[in-house]
């Protein structure tokens, strides 16, 4: 059974799909309160799922509407995979860290 967390990634990542620009606003509360979980929860997911390396943008704004806006940047192909090699990959890489870059590769059409 997937954790928690890929399924909120999972549902942040089919909302985006479905976005016409690449970029979704969402509140934190609203979607901890349909995964019945913390708001931490979803920071978590946020801040370690939809980074800028694996080509998200994250925008936060506070106070009484505030929201989290998530833009899903185009990367150049190249560029990024040769940057990826040269900072990453290069020392060492764990399985897990190559299944990551794989998947990412993979969901971007690389």
């Amino acid at each position: 059974m997937a954790r928690l967390s890929d399924i909120i990634e999972d549902f942040i990542k089919q909302m985006l799909e479905t976005s016409e620009q690449n970029v979704l606003e969402i509140q934190r509360n609203e979607l901890a309160n349909i995964f019945n979980c913390a708001p931490s929860q979803i920071n978590y997911v946020l801040t370690t799922r939809f980074t800028i390396d694996k080509g998200y943008y994250i925008e936060s704004r506070r106070g009484g509407g505030g929201c989290i806006r998530i833009t899903r940047v185009e990367l150049d192909k190249n560029q990024y995979i040769k940057r990826v090699i040269k900072e990453n990959i290069m020392d060492s890489l764990t399985q897990s860290d190559a299944e990551a870059y794989i998947e990412f590769f993979k969901d971007r059409g690389f």
